[in-house]
């Protein structure tokens, strides 16, 4: 077994972390970084703190496509630009292989608690803040 394997059976609880805001709300939320950050994401998580989340960051605008394989809680994703506008949104389900992608190409993709994004009204177009969207 690679070291790789072996250790993507764990949650990632100790990455680099930073604050964003929508709004009136504070989000608290961990930065994958590198490929294999990218790659293990939030998953083989049991549960996330409502105000948390992850902030996924790529070298390049692409189109970034996500899916939920051993990721065990529903969560929402929002596809964000540069500026830190939200491009589009998607709610994906639990250990899913369905790909959901970004509509444009994006560098930042802010994954959620599912619903969280509906609950506070924030849909494609809205504005996060934060040092990752600042240039």
């Amino acid at each position: 077994m690679s070291v790789l394997a072996s250790s993507a059976q764990q949650a990632q609880m100790n990455l680099p972390r930073t604050k964003l805001s929508a709004g009136m709300h504070m989000l608290d939320v961990q930065l994958a970084q590198t490929p294999q950050e990218r790659q293990i994401g939030l998953m083989f998580r049991k549960d996330m703190p409502q105000h948390e989340g992850m902030l996924f960051v790529f070298e390049q605008p692409a189109t970034q496509c996500f899916w939920m394989r051993n990721t065990l809680i529903p969560l929402t994703a929002a596809f964000v630009a540069d500026d830190g506008t939200i491009v589009n949104l998607a709610d994906m389900k639990p250990l899913s292989d369905e790909s959901h992608c970004s509509t444009k190409p994006v560098r930042f993709v802010l994954e959620m608690n599912q619903g969280w994004f509906a609950k506070r009204n924030i849909q494609a177009g809205y504005k996060l803040g934060g040092q990752p969207f600042v240039r």
